[in-house]
């Protein structure tokens, strides 16, 4: 090596023992102690969820607020959530899905609907108050998180039990309600579905820019999963406060599914200082898999056929068990793709950005090999932080930048009842990230 190559090779040993270290607080290779620190962060942080479908599930198995009711969700096998599990996994404030399906726009009953869900969580509440507190506001979290409780923040999926009256808005936040999905399957009153290809509005009804501007004056968060793209881009536009998706997950990696977002919608958000909460089901992870169900379904018939097993019976059903437990890759995105989209957002916007909307109980047997229930948010972090993502940056994504948006909108709801009208747009700059 000549004089001139040697210096160089001590040039590049000097910068790159001079540039920037690692942010994990712990030797990344060493793997028991990297799980060890993600096990510590889920329990020593808050972490909150923007979408678990648990009170839709119980009402599906007839849930009745009776003390022999053996259903409550402290410890049970059934469904994605529960007390148990969500301690082990430092879950602390899922919201609460009161979830209501397209039909009931069209056959009636969406208000006596939701009114009951929310009578369920909040009569969870009050069977077990040493367990679960209410979460209407960050700082009731912050209070249960330090009693060890779960709060229960409530959100309203679909926003057809606003009906046709303005003053339903309020009516909800009084009951709890702290954010709109403004649509779900179908077109409705408020605005278009982006799982519905009538665009009955071409976006937002009329009525539908009313609930925007009340949701923002009486201190609900405006959800824009679900909705048209169009439906979106019009939210955007006139939303006086931060917004967020609060179960959706990044388009690139599913091309032409329009229930995602992508890369210029996640700017629009970021720019708005909102958050998108990445979803966990499979299908929203891997467009693969989704464009490979029939081609799927055909495989295991023919493997049924070739078995001398009929479609439908007993054998067939344990038959397709044995299947996708042998052969996940067919059916399951892993945890693996969930931290992909994570970091897509933070590398694109910011970090500030995203947070979790995992969709449990609510995507059925699609959720990802890894995060198969609340008790494996550790399993998540880990991942991320074997990334490269720092402690600060997960305490972010686990409730922080919910938080922010959920505050921002508390603080412009609480300005716009001091003095009778909203003030201008609550929108500070993008917050960049450091390093992701």
């Amino acid at each position: 090596m000549n004089k001139y190559f040697f210096f160089l090779f001590l040039c590049a040993i000097t910068i790159s023992a001079c540039g920037p270290k690692p942010q994990a607080s712990v030797n990344i290779k060493d793997d028991a102690a990297l799980k060890k620190l993600a096990d510590e962060l889920a329990h020593k942080y808050i972490i909150t969820d923007g979408h678990v479908d648990l009170p839709y599930r119980l009402r599906v198995k007839n849930f009745k607020l009776t003390k022999e009711f053996t259903g409550i969700p402290i410890s049970t096998d059934e469904g994605d959530f529960d007390y148990e599990r969500s301690k082990e996994g430092g879950l602390d404030a899922p919201f609460m899905s009161i979830y209501i399906p397209a039909s009931y726009q069209k056959d009636g009953g969406a208000k006596e609907l939701a009114d009951s869900l929310i009578d369920m969580v909040n009569g969870i509440i009050t069977m077990h108050p040493d367990k679960f507190a209410t979460g209407r506001s960050t700082q009731e979290v912050k209070k249960a998180f330090e009693d060890g409780k779960i709060a229960l923040p409530m959100g309203m999926e679909n926003g057809a039990p606003i009906g046709d009256k303005l003053q339903n808005v309020s009516y909800f936040h009084k009951r709890g309600i702290r954010y709109i999905t403004l649509t779900h399957s179908k077109d409705n009153l408020i605005c278009d579905s982006s799982y519905d290809t009538t665009g009955t509005w071409g976006g937002l009804s009329p009525f539908g820019k009313k609930v925007v501007v009340e949701m923002n004056r009486v201190g609900i968060m405006v959800d824009i999963s679900h909705v048209s793209d169009k439906a979106f881009y019009q939210v955007m536009s006139m939303t006086k406060v931060p917004c967020i998706a609060s179960h959706s997950s990044v388009r690139k990696f599913t091309p032409g599914f329009e229930r995602n977002m992508n890369d210029d919608m996640i700017r629009k958000l970021a720019d708005n200082n909102g958050v998108i909460q990445i979803n966990f089901g499979s299908t929203f992870l891997d467009g693969k898999l989704r464009t490979d169900r029939d081609k799927t379904r055909i495989m295991v018939n023919e493997k049924l056929k070739a078995a001398g097993i009929k479609k439908g019976s007993d054998e067939a059903k344990e038959f397709n068990l044995k299947f996708r437990k042998e052969n996940p890759q067919f059916f399951y995105a892993d945890v693996e793709l969930v931290a992909d989209h994570i970091e897509h957002v933070a590398n694109l916007v910011g970090v500030e950005h995203v947070g979790f909307g995992s969709d449990y109980d609510g995507v059925g047997d699609s959720l990802p090999t890894g995060l198969k229930d609340v008790s494996a948010y550790p399993n998540l972090i880990y991942v991320l932080l074997k990334r490269g993502f720092s402690e600060e940056d997960i305490e972010k994504m686990c409730y922080k930048n919910v938080f922010r948006v959920w505050s921002e909108v508390e603080q412009f709801a609480k300005a716009s009842r001091g003095n009778g009208k909203p003030k201008g747009k609550a929108k500070p700059g993008r917050i960049k990230s450091e390093t992701h």
